[in-house]
């Protein structure tokens, strides 16, 4: 089971999640306690082997600016967390990897698949918080082909997520922290060992 492990601020905890196996790290560029400049999450992933994918978290910025931060911060993907309309996607996919994040409050729309994206992530309201959701709610997602799960997942959740659904990817911020942006190695670990036994 891929992992991405979100909210990095520290090169101890990258290197420590590509260690133990996440295929992804998160740079939040949004509102957020875990919020770090561009230049940042370019000394962190300057220290990174060659295939872990640095993704960068946006809500609502402009094509632009999410293309500007990307060059600075040496982004290998982007993950859009906001409203940001289907053109702006589109945009972005002719420079970079885009993926989709949604804030779930029920069972999500059908046309949620047709949006521009090269993976869907779903969340819940308020991302980042740790608050779960009902995972009956993914059942209409269980067949898209780069689904990653978000929102509420520890070490000791994943397993029961994985009876319900098998998804690309699941994603992780507070789940594994000891504080906002500080992660906790045990945890860290414990969640990566889950992730890895992965559906089963």
């Amino acid at each position: 089971m891929r992992t991405k492990v979100c909210g990095i601020t520290r090169e101890e905890d990258a290197l420590a999640a590509e260690q133990l196996g996440a295929w992804a790290l998160g740079f939040v560029f949004a509102p957020s306690k875990r919020r770090v400049e561009p230049e940042t999450a370019a000394a962190i992933g300057a220290v990174l082997g060659p295939f872990v994918v640095r993704v960068g978290v946006f809500v609502d910025a402009p094509p632009g600016e999410v293309l500007e931060v990307a060059r600075r911060a040496r982004l290998s993907a982007v993950q859009l967390h906001g409203d940001e309309p289907p053109e702006w996607a589109e945009e972005l996919r002719r420079h970079l990897p885009v993926i989709k994040a949604v804030r779930l409050s029920g069972p999500p729309e059908s046309e949620l698949a047709a949006y521009p994206a090269d993976a869907l992530l779903v969340d819940g309201l308020r991302p980042g918080s740790g608050e779960a959701y009902d995972w009956s709610w993914l059942e209409p997602l269980a067949d898209h082909p780069r689904l990653i799960v978000a929102g509420g997942l520890t070490p000791e959740r994943l397993p029961e997520l994985f009876t319900r659904v098998c998804p690309y990817a699941v994603d992780v911020s507070s789940g594994v922290e000891a504080t906002p942006g500080i992660k906790d190695p045990a945890r860290l670990e414990a969640f990566l060992q889950a992730a890895r036994r992965g559906c089963g």
